[in-house]
């Protein structure tokens, strides 16, 4: 994703890449890069990070050190990071949100109007797909619809990951989630409302990386100069 990004920053005239962090650099940047966020030292406006859920402390550190906005994409956050980057919200902007498409956060609203309108007489199930590289599973983005359902929702929602290990009928307050790692996916969602005799099917193609990168990038401009607290893509749809 940090070569993605770079190339897309490239072909903008709004910004530009000041330095990278990166543990293993291709060695052909055209900017700085720095082994970890406490040794860089050119100046910045905002930080993106696309890269492990290891890395938030020391960059919540340094960017509150500098003052600086920050934008986490990264997914996978143990609850307690996602309290820890919360805490952050007090002090510098956060803009956090596991995934930057513009699409995947209209399928969301679609999801939470649907989610209103069946109420309880339709059976819903996430499906999502990923390349064979990716460490996570459920998606941040799966857990993304499934969150934003459940709080849409009236009554106890419980989410249903590994079906196989239960002999049991399905209950009406599951969500259903399920994992399929392959190949190079970018990313598919599917969000399935089954009712009696019919059914309602919400789905996201992503086909490249770069509609990530330029949410990511959108953000970032969009976070400079705003007040400490956390923001969202709901702030940019």
């Amino acid at each position: 994703m940090g070569r993605v990004i770079a190339s897309l920053v490239e072909n903008r005239d709004d910004c530009e890449i000041s330095a990278g962090i990166d543990l293993r650099p291709a060695g052909n940047e055209t900017f700085p890069v720095f082994a970890s966020p406490a040794e860089v030292t050119a100046p910045a406006d905002v930080v993106i990070d696309f890269s492990h859920p290891s890395v938030l402390s020391p960059l919540l550190a340094y960017a509150k050190e500098k003052k600086l906005p920050v934008v986490l994409c990264t997914t996978g956050y143990t609850p307690e990071q996602v309290a820890e980057l919360k805490e952050a919200a007090k002090e510098i902007p956060v803009f956090y949100s596991r995934n930057m498409s513009i699409g995947i956060n209209l399928l969301i609203e679609l999801a939470k109007k649907a989610t209103a309108v069946l109420g309880r007489d339709f059976d819903i199930e996430i499906v999502e797909e990923h390349h064979n590289q990716k460490i996570d599973a459920p998606s941040g983005t799966a857990l993304m619809i499934a969150d934003a359902i459940s709080e849409t929702r009236d009554g106890s929602t419980q989410y249903m990951y590994d079906r196989h290990s239960q002999r049991k009928k399905r209950s009406s307050d599951e969500i259903g989630i399920h994992s399929i790692r392959g190949g190079t996916i970018v990313g598919e969602h599917e969000v399935i409302f089954a009712g009696q005799h019919e059914v309602i099917r919400l789905s996201h193609s992503a086909q490249s990386k770069e509609v990530f990168a330029a949410g990511a990038v959108n953000a970032a401009l969009y976070l400079p100069g705003k007040p400490a607290g956390l923001y969202d893509m709901s702030n940019l749809v």
